[in-house]
């Protein structure tokens, strides 16, 4: 599938521009065009060329448990000791993240967790709700699959703090169903090692055959509906009384009335331009995408205890996950992706492992793992939709509902205070 653009006349201002075509941006762009709004996207690098290519490709709408969490940091220094284990920070960027580790301690205070997970749950419905009708708008059903996914542990006491998630995601409507002994695993899903001799099956856990053709998609029903896209660098936002100034690297500018940035890990620095300072991190993700047949792989499979997933694409079999906090100027550390394909030939035997791609891409997260969904401190006709961190893609179609609902002035279906982008303020 290729992506086509038509070229923007400058002399006619878009009532919106989206800065950002990863998925979060072109699903606010398609949503705003169905409303009526003239359209246009600008990214650095063209559509789907980011986090959107290469996540796992899952809609994880029972996830609504934040990654600041108690037991995140109890687990942290384990993790931190393995400089190839689900979580790792580079020593020579250690000292610049430690504003960001010290808002993740206090958002990890049971009272704020509570919070953030009744926050994450209402996106996560909404998320739902919007899916199929958003994929019917922009012609992409045919790509949803709901085949669910599975959780696999190997010890009694995972198993027990999986199990109590998933009894709390239930509270908000998320069925699950336990599985004991590698027998019940593998009629659900054969071939995996019987070291994991418990597991979660989770159905309301959804995928897409693949993430970079389904952004791909989604530009070009933009564009076959009248929306344009350009290969732009934004450097910085401007408002004013007739309306939004962006100005590129290449030293021109382009003007809307309205904005919305969705440029990902590359948002905080847009933010910046109009005076707002959000903690934006990067979480680097790596992972290597072996060929069609691989393994029978017939839904996600979550290596909890590990931080990582397989998961089964239209392009191939996806084996990735982790992180590795770097920000965005480090090379990437693929010896990351080769540990997580290892293990996974351990835990699926019969993995045929050559062949494959790999990756890195940057995730871009807030310390409470709520995205930012709301105006610019500032200005108005400014809309932040980024840091959804993991769950890009699940909350992509919710994200373009409520932005398009704040563009257009109708009123959001779900309270959007948890999301504000100014909740950092007066934090460390």
């Amino acid at each position: 599938m290729t992506t086509t653009t038509r070229p923007a006349d400058p002399t006619s201002p878009a009532d919106l521009v989206v800065i950002g075509a990863g998925v979060i941006g072109l699903s606010v762009a398609n949503a705003a065009l169905s409303r009526g709004l003239t359209v246009r996207v600008i990214d650095r690098t063209g559509p789907a060329s980011g986090a959107s290519a290469g996540n796992a490709g899952g809609f994880a709408f029972s996830e609504i448990h934040p990654l600041a969490s108690p037991d995140t940091l109890l687990a942290s220094p384990k993790w931190l000791l393995d400089p190839l284990g689900p979580l790792s920070i580079p020593a020579r960027y250690a000292p610049s993240i430690v504003p960001w580790m010290l808002r993740f301690a206090k958002a990890s205070l049971p009272g704020r967790v509570a919070a953030s997970t009744r926050a994450q749950a209402a996106l996560m419905g909404h998320a739902k709700k919007t899916l199929e009708p958003f994929m019917a708008l922009t012609g992409t059903a045919a790509m949803l699959r709901k085949t669910g996914q599975i959780q696999v542990l190997e010890s009694a006491r995972a198993f027990d703090a999986a199990r109590r998630e998933c009894e709390e995601a239930g509270h908000f409507g998320y069925g699950h169903r336990t599985l004991v002994g590698a027998d019940a695993i593998a009629e659900v899903q054969p071939g995996l090692s019987p070291r994991f001799t418990h597991g979660i099956a989770t159905e309301e856990w959804w995928a897409i055959a693949d993430p970079k053709l389904y952004t791909l998609a989604l530009a070009e029903a933009l564009i076959r509906k009248g929306g344009w896209i350009d290969t732009a660098e934004a450097r910085a936002v401007e408002t004013g009384l007739e309306g939004a100034a962006i100005h590129l690297a290449d030293g021109s500018t382009i003007t809307a009335s309205r904005v919305v940035i969705a440029a990902g890990a590359h948002s905080h620095r847009l933010a910046a331009s109009l005076g707002d300072r959000i903690p934006l991190e990067t979480e680097r993700g790596y992972n290597t995408t072996l060929p069609p047949g691989a393994f029978d792989l017939r839904r996600h499979i979550t290596f909890s205890e590990h931080g990582f997933v397989a998961a089964p694409l239209s392009t191939g079999i996806r084996i990735g996950g982790a992180v590795e906090l770097g920000g965005l100027d480090l090379p990437p550390n693929y010896a990351r992706a080769r540990a997580m394909l290892k293990k996974a030939a351990g835990f699926m035997p019969g993995l045929k492992t050559e062949g494959g791609t790999e990756w890195m891409g940057f995730r871009p997260s807030l310390p409470d793992t709520l995205p930012a969904i709301g105006r610019a401190s500032h200005a108005r006709n400014v809309i932040y939709a980024f840091g959804h961190g993991h769950l890009g893609l699940t909350q992509s179609a919710a994200t373009a509902d409520l932005v398009a609902d704040l563009l257009t002035g109708a009123t959001p279906a779900i309270d959007l205070s948890p999301f504000a982008p100014d909740r950092f303020k007066g934090l460390i």
